[in-house]
């Protein structure tokens, strides 16, 4: 997502690099670059337009700071009505007591809510919830199955009712929340293809009833304006407290993200990023607006290793780098928790100046390439691994036959990792040295 504003935003903030100084005809023109890729991007063109005018007032009354270029000013700038744009802060849901604290999930069929309640869910059993998943759905048992299916996944109590009218549903649940001691309990209500009159009834029903601490829509990116338009109906017919943005690893141009919070006044809480019950991530404004930009976002990087990775593991894998003794067995477990914290290609993504750096030299690094290297390695025995120099013509045609690869591959790797050891023994001799003067 939002690939091709990036790169359009790029061309835009261009022809500012060689600029000495910030004259009204360049600011000019690069805005109109700028409100372009926008608008192709699906942005609301009112909240385009109040956009340009802000960055525009701001770019020209603004002396550039001795320390930056032209383009870096404008960019900051725009990074800074951006992160407005977006929500400025990052939405906080409130789960303090009473509890129990009921979380209500609305939206359309097809939106992705189920798979979003138990991602929610799972979320919050991090921080050591007690949490209730209730199918608040009578209408299709399939999602009621697919509910507690989730739940049994995460190890999450599910609750579902034989009652037919989802406001007694949720009672029941509800009530059984308060008796067992379980402090947040997230509703899946039921969805229609379309927003009817009958549907708002039911949920405005559920909201009288059970009094939910927040209504959050699930919304999918991939619609663009139409998730704008829906939920500025539920938030007239209904009333919500915000946002969660599913499918934003799509192919979704970004407007939906981007014009949200500017039309409807409520902030996108959390976003989906894949289909895996994790992948579901706090909504950062300042973030998003940095990734657009092509700055990355070092901070998401940082909180998706210390999730992912073994800490002990890797502490004691940067000790045997330091004594030379990191092989290629070290190197397949690190490779695998990597592959924990999501698709490679995301993660570079949030690697500052990346994206850029991909379009210039064409890279297209995949998942697959590191299920390449991991089959590779899984193909040679313990004594290979540990000691690959004992590697011959024989033994590389062996483990390129088992690994479905082909030899010059298995060479590349021994290559890149025999270099890899070497570097990092330079770079600790270095250290080392600096820390002794």
């Amino acid at each position: 997502m939002l690939e091709n504003l990036k790169e359009r935003l790029e061309i835009a903030f261009k022809s500012l690099r060689s600029k000495g100084r910030l004259e009204s005809k360049d600011i000019e023109s690069a805005l109109r670059e700028v409100r372009v890729a926008l608008l192709e991007a699906d942005v609301n063109f009112k909240a385009v337009k109040d956009l340009i005018t802000k960055i525009k007032e701001r770019a020209k009354g603004e002396k550039v700071r001795e320390s930056l270029t032209p383009s870096q000013q404008v960019i900051k700038i725009v990074q800074e009505e951006l992160t407005l744009l977006l929500g400025s802060d990052a939405a906080e849901i409130d789960l303090s007591p009473p509890f129990p604290v009921v979380i209500m999930l609305v939206g359309l069929q097809g939106t992705g809510k189920t798979t979003t309640a138990a991602k929610l869910a799972g979320h919050f059993q991090k921080e050591e919830k007690n949490i209730l998943l209730v199918a608040a759905d009578p209408y299709r048992p399939a999602a009621s199955k697919q509910l507690e299916t989730l739940a049994k996944q995460l190890g999450i109590d599910f609750f579902s009712s034989q009652l037919s009218e989802p406001k007694r549903m949720v009672r029941e649940a509800v009530d059984y929340a308060q008796t067992n001691n379980i402090n947040l309990v997230v509703l899946d209500t039921a969805g229609t293809r379309h927003i009817d009159s009958k549907m708002m009834e039911e949920l405005r029903e559920i909201k009288r009833e059970v009094n939910p601490r927040e209504t959050l829509l699930i919304a999918d990116a991939l619609t663009g304006q139409d998730a704008v338009n829906q939920a500025l109906h539920f938030k007239e017919e209904l009333g919500i407290d915000g946002i969660i943005l599913t499918k934003l690893d799509g192919d979704a141009r970004g407007g939906a993200a981007l014009s949200m919070k500017a039309v409807t006044g409520q902030p996108i809480k959390f976003v989906g990023v894949g289909e895996k019950l994790n992948a579901l991530e706090r909504f950062y404004p300042q973030r998003m607006a940095s990734q657009i930009l092509g700055m990355g976002d070092v901070f998401s990087l940082i909180e998706k290793a210390e999730a992912a990775l073994d800490k002990k593991k890797t502490s004691e894998k940067i000790k045997k780098i330091k004594r030379g003794d990191f092989d290629l067995e070290d190197f397949k477990e690190q490779l695998q928790q990597i592959r924990k914290m999501g698709p490679i290609s995301q993660l570079l993504e949030l690697v500052p100046g990346f994206s850029k750096i991909k379009r210039a030299q064409g890279l297209n690094i995949e998942d697959g390439e590191l299920k390449g290297i991991a089959a590779i390695i899984s193909s040679m025995t313990r004594e290979e691994r540990r000691n690959p120099r004992i590697l011959n013509g024989s033994r590389k045609r062996r483990i390129a036959q088992g690994s479905g690869r082909e030899v010059r591959e298995v060479n590349l790797l021994l290559k890149n990792f025999l270099q890899m050891k070497e570097m990092m023994r330079f770079f600790d001799k270095k250290y080392s040295a600096l820390s002794t003067k």
